[in-house]
């Protein structure tokens, strides 16, 4: 009968507390940009994304770029993109300097919802923490999440 590694059991827990805060932390962000907003956390995630965007060199991410970012395959960051263009929440158009690309922007009526759901995805977030931080197996991984700060704050 093989042996197990106990330092390997320690990160396999260590994994699975990671992926129940996650998911928890997912799933109450979900129902509440649903509800409110009509979006899903991918949505909220691509359009976040993507209105960070500038213009000028560097400015525009390429489709590689914006699906690691949402965390998803390059093809189901195509569908999303096609469906929140559907809903005029986004639009695409070729690059000016290579009429290969195709850049991805939020339109006028995205960038409002953005700025309409941000509240609700941020309360939702705090909310999820402190409800995960009541549970002693989450709290240490809440602390960690908390104390991590923005690259952006940093400079």
């Amino acid at each position: 009968m093989p042996t197990t590694d106990p330092a390997l059991t320690v990160l396999a827990s260590g994994w699975g507390a990671l992926s129940l805060l996650h998911g928890r932390i997912e799933a109450h962000i979900e129902r509440a940009l649903q509800s409110g907003h009509d979006l899903s956390v991918r949505e909220y995630a691509l359009l976040d994304v993507l209105s960070r965007q500038h213009d000028g060199p560097g400015g525009h991410l390429q489709m590689r770029q914006v699906a690691d970012a949402v965390v998803l395959s390059q093809s189901a960051t195509t569908r999303l993109v096609s469906r929140l263009e559907d809903r005029g929440i986004l639009s695409r158009y070729l690059c000016p300097t290579d009429r290969r690309g195709i850049y991805t922007d939020v339109t006028d009526t995205g960038l409002d919802l953005l700025q309409e759901a941000r509240p609700t995805n941020d309360t939702a977030l705090r909310e999820a923490l402190d409800q995960a931080a009541a549970n002693p197996e989450l709290t240490s991984l809440v602390k960690a999440v908390k104390a991590v700060k923005s690259p952006a704050l940093n400079h």
